[in-house]
C-alpha cells in the first residue's frame, strides 16, 4: 500500500489541464454535498493528521508567505500569470521555502493537537446535550415528562 507522501509526489509528476481540473471541481462538489462525505469529514475531525499531511501543509503555507512577499497582486492575476508565478518561485525560492516548511512543522503539530482537542471536546459536548432523557425525531429533540 503506498503512503500518503508517495501518493502526493507522484502528483506533482502529473499536471492537469484546466479542462481536467474543471472536471474534477465539478466532481468534488457533487461528492461534498452526499452525507457519507460529510460523515468522513466529521470523523476525520477528531482525528489528528500524520506527519507528512502536516509537511503538505507547511509547504502550501510557506509557498503562500513567499507569494505574499513577492507578488502583492497574485489573486488578480490571470491563469497563466499565476502558473508562471508559482514557477518562477519554485524555480528561485524552493530553498527557502523547504527551509521555512520545516521550522514550521513542530508549530503546526502543536496546533493540531489542540485542534483535535477541541474538536472531541465539542462532539462529547454535543453528545451530552442529546442524553437528557427525550428523543430525537430529525434535527427535533423531544423531551418527554411523563
Amino acid at each position: 500500500m503506498k503512503t500518503f507522501k508517495e501518493m502526493y509526489d507522484s502528483l506533482d509528476e502529473k499536471t492537469m489541464g484546466k479542462a481536467q481540473r474543471k472536471k474534477q471541481g465539478r466532481r468534488m462538489a457533487k461528492l461534498q454535498r452526499s452525507s457519507a462525505f460529510q460523515m468522513k469529514k466529521k470523523r476525520n475531525a477528531l482525528r489528528t493528521k500524520d506527519t507528512a499531511k502536516l509537511a503538505v501543509i507547511a509547504k502550501k503555507k510557506a509557498t503562500q508567505v513567499i507569494r505574499d512577499k513577492f507578488y502583492k497582486d497574485y489573486k488578480n492575476m490571470s491563469l497563466t500569470m499565476r502558473v508562471q508565478a508559482d514557477q518562477k518561485i519554485q524555480q528561485k525560492y524552493g530553498a527557502m521555502i523547504a527551509k521555512k516548511a520545516k521550522k514550521m512543522l513542530p508549530q503546526l503539530k502543536a496546533d493540531e493537537k489542540v485542534r483535535v482537542k477541541a474538536a472531541r471536546a465539542a462532539y462529547k459536548d454535543k453528545d451530552k446535550g442529546k442524553d437528557d432523557g427525550g428523543i430525537t425525531i430529525g434535527n427535533y429533540n423531544i423531551k418527554l415528562d411523563i
